[in-house]
């Protein structure tokens, strides 16, 4: 961290402080004990910036279903990479060295294909009904509409409904609605 205290646009605080934004994780490889503090700091609503020495494609995925908002590589993390990953990751955007970008996208992209397609989901959780029917609420159909619109019989409608709103424990198809609208998924 002597790395960062110099810069103006970083305010380095302890590891207990409320006012953390952006957690920088130090490692040699990505183990369970990293894995575990990446955990931790996404519990506590902190973005965390792991700068390790080696990482495979195995440990990119569970650093990011981890909740590691950004990567650098140690060889990499000069005073102003490490400032502007810092600030990068701070306001919501992610940092990730493009060859690790590229094999991060081949694994979304072989998920979606392996394990969500064929169960009818996608990579935002729900499927293509799902979000269909939903964006019918959206526009204002009610549930007799949206049966007749897409051939449905209402008690498939509801049910559809009631399967999102309990996997996402979300309150009600208004709550459903806004979620989609929030998550870009319509």
């Amino acid at each position: 961290m002597s790395q960062l205290r110099p810069r103006p646009e970083v305010t380095v605080l302890g590891w207990e402080d409320e006012r953390v934004r952006v957690a920088v994780v130090v490692a040699d490889t990505v183990d369970e004990k990293v894995l575990r503090t990446l955990r931790t700091l996404q519990r506590r609503n902190c973005r965390a910036l792991l700068v390790v020495t080696s990482i495979d494609d195995a440990a990119l995925a569970n650093a990011v279903e981890a909740g590691m908002a950004g990567l650098l590589r140690r060889a990499d993390a000069t005073s102003e990479r490490l400032a502007h990953a810092v600030c990068s990751v701070a306001k919501g955007d992610g940092t990730v060295p493009p060859d690790l970008l590229g094999r991060l996208l081949a694994q979304v992209g072989r998920v979606q294909r392996q394990l969500l397609s064929p169960r009818g989901f996608t990579l935002t959780g729900l499927s293509e009904r799902e979000i269909e029917i939903l964006r019918l609420i959206a526009d204002g159909f009610d549930t007799a509409e949206i049966a007749t619109a897409l051939s449905y019989s209402e008690r498939t409608v509801k049910n559809v409904l009631h399967d999102v709103t309990s996997r996402l424990q979300l309150r009600n198809r208004s709550h459903a609605v806004a979620y989609a609208l929030k998550q870009g998924m319509i």
